[in-house]
């Protein structure tokens, strides 16, 4: 599979480096970012098919993105 680079703040680089460190489920940052990732994608999927459109619209609005 094709990787891309992302940037992120070295804060949560920090954070999270210290999680991984901290135990022997993941070996890299990089591992943990992409498990993290995959987890949110897989519940805004569930997300999606359960609330529908009009949720999510709402949804957003309360975020600020419309």
């Amino acid at each position: 599979m094709a990787k891309v680079k992302i940037e992120i703040s070295e804060e949560i680089y920090r954070k999270i480096k210290d999680i991984v460190e901290k135990t022997e489920e993941f070996s890299s940052v990089e591992e943990y970012v992409e498990f993290v990732l995959e987890e949110v994608l897989k519940e805004d999927e569930e997300e999606i098919n359960e609330e529908g459109e009009e949720k999510i619209k709402d949804r957003l609005k309360d975020l600020g993105y419309l």
